[in-house]
């Protein structure tokens, strides 16, 4: 796969996530719909929201869309021997845990993109390493498609199996910010301290929104 494909689309988010506002943008696909309302046309804008997913997550318990359903969570893949970035990433992603810790309307969620080796078990001992208890945070697993489809079609993230690779997978270090509706609301660089601090200030300010 071609990660050019789908980086500028990333990179575009990033972008559109620094924008100055009190409120997030939405961001990702959208389709305008017209339909009829007491004799009236009326359009509303319909956006990408992530779709029904069922993965195990590292207690071996199933998890589903619903577990994060009127809350706002962040999403990233990683797998558990990277030897490149995840590291880094889950380091940075510990500072996120840590803030919102015991929030009851805040989750993470990381899918492994090693659907080889990544077992629960091997999700456990990962997330017992770098502390977590209980499940605010999710190690999640999956098939090959499902994880890697939900990636680059939902999430706008890019993954992929390379031989040549450290770890024999390649994959974008994202931090996805997504709302209570299911809806893309940041892109954050997982590798970089500022980044993080800002998607930390962007969930706060997330928080704080009303539902529509």
């Amino acid at each position: 796969m071609n990660l050019r494909l789908i980086i500028p689309v990333s990179c575009f988010l990033f972008l559109s996530c620094n924008q100055k506002s009190e409120k997030l943008p939405i961001l990702g696909n959208r389709e305008a719909v017209t339909r009829t309302v007491d004799g009236k046309t009326v359009t509303d804008t319909i956006y990408q929201t992530i779709p029904s997913f069922s993965f195990v997550n590292q207690d071996n318990k199933v998890v589903t869309e619903k577990d994060f359903r009127n809350k706002i969570y962040v999403a990233d893949f990683f797998f558990t021997s990277c030897p490149s970035i995840c590291p880094v990433m889950h380091r940075n992603m510990l500072k996120v845990y840590d803030k919102f810790k015991d929030n009851e309307d805040v989750k993470i969620a990381s899918h492994t993109i090693d659907y080889k080796y990544d077992t629960p078990e091997k999700l456990k001992e990962y997330a017992t390493k770098l502390g977590i208890e209980g499940n605010q945070w999710e190690f999640l697993r999956g098939s090959r498609d499902s994880v890697y489809t939900l990636a680059e079609r939902n999430y706008l993230v890019a993954v992929n199996e390379d031989a040549n690779a450290p770890g024999g997978y390649i994959h974008q270090g994202w931090f996805i910010l997504v709302d209570k509706q299911g809806r893309l609301r940041g892109a954050y660089d997982g590798t970089k301290e500022d980044q993080v601090s800002k998607l930390m200030g962007d969930m706060e300010t997330l928080l704080k929104e009303t539902d529509e």
